[in-house]
């Protein structure tokens, strides 16, 4: 079973502070979306705070109604995938034994690329928890809980500050695309 987790905490600032972020609507949907077409078991969205949870619940709850279902049953489909949580320790406690993998846009020495990944995820028989960060990314204290860090996305320059569904996108289609 593969699953992933979208972090709103422990998350720095672009100042290297410890946030919460926010949760938005176009992150829940887009993120869900990717999540159903590559075959994710769960989607975990993870915010501490409760009005940001309430927030979120209001969004899918919106699609189950009848009237969202029939004008777009795939967005209701994909929004179905995400469970709300207050924090990592909650997602972990239900993906017992899996292994975590964690997402940053910094190489380190330890990262591991998506074709060794990919192969693991195939061959083994483990469940996998794949880790997204928002803001200016995951704070060290959740990359220490990871059995793996996945290398980066680049593109042919520099700059490298992907959306978080822009992201996690490409990240789903290297690790699970049909290719």
């Amino acid at each position: 079973m593969i699953s992933i987790a979208l972090l709103h905490h422990p998350v720095y600032n672009k100042k290297g502070d410890t946030v919460v972020t926010s949760i938005t609507g176009m992150d829940l949907h887009d993120i869900a979306r990717s999540a159903l077409t590559y075959g994710i078991s769960k989607y975990y969205v993870v915010n501490p705070a409760k009005a940001q949870l309430e927030f979120a619940g209001r969004i899918i709850n919106c699609w189950k109604s009848e009237e969202s279902f029939v004008h777009n049953w795939t967005r209701a489909e994909a929004l179905a995938l995400i469970e709300l949580k207050e924090d990592l320790e909650q997602v972990l406690a239900e993906c017992p034994g899996a292994k975590v993998i964690v997402t940053s846009a910094k190489k380190t020495d330890n990262s591991v690329g998506f074709q060794t990944l990919r192969k693991k995820i195939k061959e083994s028989s483990d469940d996998f928890l794949i880790v997204f960060g928002t803001g200016w990314g995951l704070s060290d204290e959740v990359i220490k809980k990871a059995d793996y860090i996945l290398e980066p996305v680049n593109g042919p320059g520099e700059y490298n500050h992907l959306s978080v569904r822009s992201a996690a996108a490409i990240i789903l289609d290297r690790l699970f695309g049909g290719r």
